[in-house]
């Protein structure tokens, strides 16, 4: 299992730590339990983000289940792991750039063997619980918004609220092509794209339409990226709002992995690594 490297966590650390609210420190009575450190619950979700294991089984004397979850729903309700994600695709778009004139859109089905808010009968897995995440890429395969939804969704329906991000991402090019495989060759598919002034590049139903030929492979490495993180293969979370949080935390570590490599190539900075990461 590919590990995730100490400087790609060390960065979005530093950058999670400085949004934390301020906590006031210390007990009138001086007999509370000290607060587990904010690092230590975050490099335990780094693991449980990683491994896909569950919560007891990353918990140990540092640190309590419990702990971790109520700590990770604190993270939630505060919005920090959407603002990490945010802040991280704005460092990438200003240090080397978000190729936007090329996009590609496409969706992956996981495991949910627990069912939840976003579960559904999976298709290709004899009817078992499943999530289907749409993700939405640039010509680098950077993560510009993604979506989670039951197995038994049309990957069509998803492509409206996947497309959503488009605008938050500033002024776009023109024109901006959109990369689809065939699940969404319809005319439905081609005036929502249209009433968003965006170009369809759609494979054809019933034709060959190998992967090499187009360019939506790269959504397709980006979701191998994504399933690197086991946490998002076989999800056990049942609240939505918990799954949309693994998947920030995982858009977040690639995005600033792709940074670093990317910048390794276009800058020169003290003490960068002879060798590129």
């Amino acid at each position: 299992m590919p590990a995730i490297q100490p400087y790609i966590i060390e960065a979005i650390w530093e950058q999670f730590r400085a949004l934390l609210p301020q906590r006031e420190s210390g007990h009138p009575l001086g007999c509370h339990r000290p607060r587990v450190p904010d690092w230590v619950v975050f490099e335990k979700l780094v693991q449980i983000l990683v491994f896909g294991c569950a919560y007891w089984r990353i918990a140990d004397g540092s640190c309590s289940a419990t702990t971790l979850r109520r700590r990770r729903d604190e993270w939630i309700e505060a919005g920090l792991m959407e603002a990490i994600e945010e802040m991280a695709r704005e460092a990438y778009d200003r240090a080397i750039g978000l190729d936007l004139t090329e996009v590609a859109v496409d969706c992956c089905i996981t495991k949910a063997p627990c069912g939840g808010e976003k579960a559904g009968r999976n298709p290709v897995d004899r009817g078992k619980r499943g999530l289907k995440r749409s993700t939405m890429v640039d010509a680098e395969g950077i993560p510009l918004g993604a979506m989670a939804a039951p197995a038994n969704r049309h990957d069509s329906p998803l492509l409206a609220p996947t497309l959503d991000a488009l605008p938050t991402l500033g002024g776009l090019p023109e024109p901006v092509n959109v990369h689809l495989d065939r699940a969404y060759d319809s005319n439905g598919t081609r005036r929502l794209l249209q009433e968003r002034g965006l170009e369809g590049v759609i494979s054809k139903k019933g034709k060959p339409a190998p992967l090499g030929a187009t360019k939506r492979w790269v959504v397709e490495r980006t979701n191998s990226w994504q399933n690197a993180h086991k946490k998002l293969v076989w999800c056990t979370e049942r609240e939505g709002r918990v799954i949309d949080f693994w998947i920030a935390f995982s858009n977040a570590i690639i995005i600033v992995g792709r940074l670093i490599r990317e910048a390794w190539i276009h800058y020169r900075w003290e003490g960068r690594a002879d060798r590129r990461p």
